[in-house]
């Protein structure tokens, strides 16, 4: 079908006034080095990777300009994909007449709930460089190795994207057309132009992204129990209207562009992204704290998005208006990371953590995938401009209903060192961290190995807020158990 004169106008909106924003000073010290040397498959680095030496001698800021200026752009890092900016497939404003219009007389297909926010992602550019779902041919390249390709070049792509139909809807549905998607309230979405329909191999992607043959894990449930019905998946370009606004926590969910934007006012060069889908108790805030700390250490002015995933997930997680009621107060109070955090660091600074971090939720679901989903968050948070992500122990991860586990502590942080293509974002690595008495603080196991550390389990937690009670503060801050307390005497 002829495209639209106006098909690709880009939306370009002003960045969102986001709460929790405080102002950001500017430290002194030696020259940063790089955010990245970027991540290539044959091992070799971007030339950028020796600038600081070459760039000795100039002021702070006067050398990151210097590195942003021969790199061709003002953001810290490209979007994924070799893009200099994101895809921007969302109906502006002026259009959305004529494309409901339009919409209206094209055959309508169902998306879930759980896909929904993945339409948005396509279009606002989370998922760049796609224009919406795969066809067969990249779909079972990224199964079979893992990578998009654009311009003859290959990109680390690990957990294929395109939209379940059944086998009736499939069966009308045929390359060259183009449809409307709708939500399951039965509104109009967005369009897509039809690229491809073709069988969905279930068993093949099960053991591609979860590494495993067996089904009974919450990845397992997606595909068979809650997709039991579709048989097919389809591909094609999408533009999609703009995602409404959560009326509970919309104002902290911005575009990949809007967050551009707010990195480059906070005159940041480094920005480390901390993916959670869990309110935060200490050991898992220490996780953000650390990769702050070692970033600010290495000489960079850097700041931390503590960047939860508020899309659809699992019944018995938190719910996504719960959790940001929790992370706001941490922030807002300037809980976050007392106690736990480097003294002399931060009074050299003359900040503290809360100075440093900015709260922006993720509406995209979780697909339970361990090691390939942790790639999947780093593509995510470099489209949206962050440098840097946060890998913990068990990232993404969910064992099988036996409660035994599917992939090792470690694995989501060692696919980075085996990726066959490019991806700039680079991880940091946090292993296992806990309370100690001996230093009346948490900090990482690793540095106490004969020493036990205080622990009481995610079942304990759980019947002391049941029972209204304030979880020991040396594993949660009291803003979070009171929350999380009210929530469940409530529910």
């Amino acid at each position: 079908m002829q495209a639209s004169g106006r098909e690709n106008a880009r939306n370009d909106r002003n960045s969102s006034s986001i709460d929790c924003r405080p102002a950001i000073l500017t430290t002194k010290g030696r020259l940063p080095k790089f955010p990245h040397p970027f991540h290539r498959p044959d091992g070799a680095a971007d030339d950028a990777t020796g600038l600081a030496d070459e760039h000795f001698g100039m002021t702070r800021t006067a050398a990151r300009e210097s590195l942003r200026t021969m790199h061709g752009r003002s953001d810290l890092i490209p979007p994924h994909g070799g893009l200099t900016e994101p895809i921007d497939r969302v109906v502006p404003e002026e259009e959305r007449a004529e494309f409901l219009a339009e919409a209206e007389t094209l055959p309508k297909v169902p998306v879930s709930s759980a896909d929904l926010s993945s339409v948005y992602r396509f279009a606002d550019g989370t998922l760049s460089p796609l224009t919406g779902p795969m066809n067969s041919e990249e779909y079972n390249r990224v199964l079979d190795e893992a990578v998009i390709e654009r311009g003859g070049r290959k990109y680390a792509w690990t957990i294929p994207i395109a939209f379940p139909v059944t086998a009736e809807q499939a069966a009308a549905l045929r390359p060259g057309q183009r449809v409307a998607l709708t939500a399951p309230s039965g509104e109009v979405v967005a369009t897509l132009d039809v690229s491809d329909v073709f069988p969905w191999d279930k068993e093949r992607y099960l053991r591609s992204v979860y590494r495993t043959d067996r089904r009974d894990h919450p990845g397992g449930d997606m595909i068979f129990v809650h997709d039991a019905d579709k048989t097919h998946l389809i591909g094609g370009e999408i533009r999609a209207l703009p995602q409404p606004k959560n009326p509970h926590f919309g104002q902290y969910v911005l575009s990949p562009r809007e967050v551009r934007a707010l990195l480059r006012e906070k005159g940041w060069d480094a920005a480390v992204a901390f993916q959670t889908r869990n309110p935060l108790h200490r050991a898992h805030e220490y996780a953000l704290v650390y990769a702050l700390e070692k970033l600010l250490k290495e000489g960079f002015n850097a700041g931390a998005v503590l960047n939860p995933l508020v899309g659809e997930t699992k019944s018995d997680d938190v719910s996504a208006e719960i959790r940001m009621k929790t992370y706001e107060r941490l922030i807002t109070d300037r809980a976050l990371g007392e106690g736990d955090s480097d003294p002399e660091l931060w009074q050299r600074l003359g900040e503290s953590v809360p100075d440093r971090v900015v709260l922006l939720g993720l509406d995209i679901k979780m697909f339970y995938a361990g090691p390939a989903e942790a790639v999947m968050h780093a593509i995510y948070r470099q489209n949206m401009g962050f440098t840097h992500i946060v890998i913990g122990r068990k990232h993404a991860d969910a064992p099988y209903h036996d409660g035994t586990a599917i992939w090792g502590d470690f694995d989501a942080q060692h696919i980075f060192e085996q990726l066959d293509g490019e991806l700039l974002i680079r991880p940091v690595n946090v292993g296992f961290a806990a309370y100690y008495e001996s230093i009346g603080r948490v900090d990482l196991m690793e540095n106490h190995p004969d020493e036990k550390p205080v622990f009481i389990s995610g079942k304990q937690v759980r019947a002391t807020l049941r029972a209204g009670q304030m979880v020991d503060p040396r594993i949660m801050r009291e803003s979070t158990s009171r929350i999380l307390a009210e929530a469940m005497r409530q529910s």
